[in-house]
């Protein structure tokens, strides 16, 4: 997993797998969801995440 935020175009992308976007979605305004072939989710792009997110360059990671 990879979480980049741009903070030229504030958007914050959260990928799981690398695998081909054949299809995206946008279940919520700002919130897009690329999906592959198979149907598993590629990736989860936020868009304007600064005004969703305090600091969205902030990432916190924990294990369970």
């Amino acid at each position: 997993m990879k979480v980049k935020y741009d903070k030229e175009v504030d958007i914050l992308y959260i990928t799981f797998s690398n695998k081909n976007i054949i299809e995206s979605d946008e279940p919520k305004p700002c919130i897009i969801i690329d999906y592959a072939k198979d149907n598993s989710i590629v990736g989860i792009e936020i868009l304007n995440a600064s005004k969703k997110f305090s600091n969205p360059a902030k990432v916190e990671y924990e294990v369970a």
